[in-house]
């Protein structure tokens, strides 16, 4: 769930959206709201909507939170496992969310047409498909042979693709994945988000620097002679 822009606890529905800023979403929760926080352009006396799925979506007595909490449950145990199902699901019985699940997934005329035109659909481009696409060796990549000097030497590299099995500083990523421009945010927060950006594409620009240099010297190697090769060891 997203942070609350007052207190930065994770909200908890039923939670508040205000109405009137944008285009990122305002979010609140019950208890800033209540206290009246504002924020910049954000006022108390504002329109808002109350963010919550405690709603029936398929069939009265099941809310849109257990029906993604069943879809949820089932990815997890499996499909049949209605006993651990109904354990993950805590508010529903084995024999509901059985029965449930089976009218609105499974029988349900609805996804039955829909898989219905998708087998079509499939057996239609089956029969119809052209021949397949020949396969035709080439140089670049570099492929060297299994037990080659410079097969062990690369130890990581997939010549069938061309790239590594672990990337050169290969967390980089993890730095922006909380990252989130928002209007709201000070001068001075912006321009430390635009920074950790910078450093990212710097990080960048050196693992395909490496990278390039890596497949650089392995084609040289399968140039050059085996004696050659040999006279280098």
């Amino acid at each position: 769930n997203p942070p609350c822009r007052g207190c930065s606890s994770y909200l908890v529905e039923p939670y508040i959206k205000c109405a009137e800023c944008g285009p990122s979403p305002f979010l609140l929760c019950l208890q800033c709201f209540t206290r009246g926080y504002e924020y910049k352009k954000h006022q108390s006396d504002h329109k808002y909507e109350i963010m919550t799925s405690d709603f029936p979506v398929l069939e009265p007595g099941w809310t849109a939170q257990e029906e993604m909490a069943l879809l949820e449950a089932v990815m997890d145990c499996g499909f049949g496992n209605w006993q651990d199902v109904a354990y993950q699901m805590r508010t529903k019985t084995k024999e509901e969310c059985e029965g449930h699940y089976m009218k609105n997934f499974i029988n349900n005329p609805l996804f039955s047409s829909t898989l219905l035109s998708l087998r079509q659909m499939e057996d239609h481009l089956s029969r119809t498909a052209d021949t397949a696409i020949p396969f035709k060796p080439t140089d670049d990549p570099p492929r060297p042979s299994f037990d080659s000097q410079v097969s062990r030497d690369m130890a990581g590299y997939m010549p069938a693709r061309a790239d590594f099995m672990e990337e050169f500083d290969n967390y980089a990523e993890w730095d922006l994945k909380d990252i989130d421009f928002v209007d709201d945010d000070s001068d001075i927060l912006h321009a430390l988000k635009v920074a950790v950006v910078d450093i990212y594409h710097s990080r960048l620009e050196e693992r395909q620097r490496r990278k390039n240099s890596v497949l650089k010297w392995s084609r040289s190697c399968r140039l050059r002679s085996p004696a050659e090769q040999q006279t280098d060891q």
